[in-house]
């Protein structure tokens, strides 16, 4: 399978130079170590999620007003969440039409296209004109590029997670798979702080008219910076290894399906509960309290930022927890959580600043201990011939599944029937997480 490996004519310049690096630090003595995948990790997740709360929180700020003037300020921003759920209904096309790029082309190639792509698409809806300047024609335009995101998403899958779990040591596997979901936290504290900047510094006029561009400018420099870390970490000879011994190798789909049914559905549904948790503590509760004019929009992407400090430090210690007690007991106990933070959570959310910070707070805790292992929780169960594309596939389906349409849901769902129809929904997601991990394990035993 030689050739897609880095130095091969079918490899990207950028993956080539990446592979250069890589042969010089081996000379100078420099081991590719767990240390540095899990920075390369990391740089990777933050530049995507980066990419998806500046277009999360545009949805709240300045789409509705921008594109859809002609509707009461709800109804736009449940618009622009529409919008939101296309980039996770093209994720999987992508995700098919770059498995096939990265079967014939290498997984370089592959990357390289699909991040340029993703910060472009990223980078044009800051040229998205007004309603008044375009019409409708300006609604489509964001959409489309919105649709750009998501198929481009489909490619960013590198199997580094996976790489990185294979080289950490067995003692700290929890730790480990801890480290790619630092990414969430990171992407959400620089988003929110640049928007909260710009709402200081700028008039609000000024802010949508032009300065709430900016930020689709940055995530296009954050893309390029993270696309070369990844393609340094895939050009490894650590990466090499494993893809020739089949462990990092993309496999036929018919195939996947056919042998591992039963860990994908499994896979996709055992994180439900972290995910939708992620929005009603990112996405939902911004919507909320502007639309009800319970708090202004500096005040609480300050909250946020505070929170996802919170959330970085419960992913942390979610990856010192797992390492005691176990990934999967951790992920149940967490679901237990947020069963119970459903129950009071909303209405906590409803009784002023106090209530907002509680329950910021506390759902940036339970979110930080249950995202934190809530990816892969299933996957060791893949094949090693299936592994790279069985963990892909797991992930766009979760995300499909528990958050394309969980803004959109939380924020009707909130404005028809009140705060507590969004517990329902999250406490939903908590039984899928049980249930899945309940069946892994009777799954497990039967198979053994």
């Amino acid at each position: 399978m030689t050739s897609t490996m880095a130095d091969t004519p079918r490899s990207s310049s950028l993956e080539r130079d990446a592979h250069r690096l890589n042969t010089r630090n081996r000379v100078d003595g420099h081991k590719i170590r767990p240390s540095d995948i899990a920075v390369g990790v990391i740089i990777g997740r933050s530049s995507e999620f980066f990419d998806f709360f500046v277009y999360a929180i545009a949805s709240v700020l300045v789409f509705p007003s921008l594109l859809f003037p002609y509707v009461d300020r709800l109804t736009g921003t449940l618009y622009a969440f529409a919008i939101f759920a296309l980039a996770f209904i093209a994720r999987p096309i992508g995700a098919m039409v770059f498995l096939w790029i990265d079967e014939r082309h290498g997984r370089g190639v592959k990357l390289t296209i699909a991040i340029f792509l993703l910060g472009l698409s990223t980078a044009a809806m800051a040229f998205v004109p007004s309603f008044e300047q375009a019409g409708q024609t300006a609604a489509w335009l964001l959409a489309l590029f919105r649709l750009g995101q998501g198929f481009a998403q489909g490619g960013t899958w590198d199997g580094l997670p996976a790489l990185l779990n294979l080289n950490a040591p067995e003692t700290h596997r929890g730790w480990y798979a801890m480290v790619p979901q630092l990414g969430a936290p990171v992407g959400l504290i620089v988003a929110a702080g640049v928007f909260a900047y710009l709402l200081i510094t700028l008039e609000e006029a000024d802010f949508l008219s032009w300065g709430w561009r900016y930020p689709f400018f940055v995530a296009f420099v954050i893309n390029v910076v993270a696309l070369f870390a990844r393609l340094r970490l895939i050009s490894t000879p650590e990466f090499r290894k494993l893809y020739e011994s089949r462990e990092l190798q993309p496999s036929p789909i018919r195939d996947l399906f056919g042998d591992e049914w039963r860990t994908i559905v499994l896979g996709a549904f055992a994180p439900l509960a972290s995910f939708a948790l992620f929005h009603l503590v990112t996405v939902f509760p911004l919507s909320w309290v502007t639309l009800t004019g319970q708090d202004s929009p500096i005040r609480f992407l300050m909250i946020e930022i505070v929170g996802g400090l919170v959330g970085l430090g419960a992913v942390i210690l979610s990856g010192l927890i797992a390492d005691r007690i176990g990934r999967r007991r951790l992920l149940g106990w967490s679901a237990i959580g947020i069963a119970i933070f459903a129950c009071a959570g909303p209405l906590i959310l409803d009784i002023g600043p106090g209530g907002e910070w509680a329950y910021m707070i506390v759902g940036f805790i339970l979110l930080g201990l249950s995202f934190g292992q809530s990816s892969g929780v299933v996957n060791g169960s893949f094949s090693a011939k299936h592994r790279y594309t069985g963990a892909g596939t797991t992930a766009t389906a979760s995300w499909f599944i528990g958050a394309a349409f969980a803004p959109l849901a939380a924020l009707f769902l909130a404005s028809r029937f009140g705060p507590l129809a969004v517990g329902g929904y999250l406490l939903s997601g908590a039984a899928c997480t049980l249930l899945a991990l309940y069946l892994n394990r009777e799954w497990g035993r039967k198979s053994a």
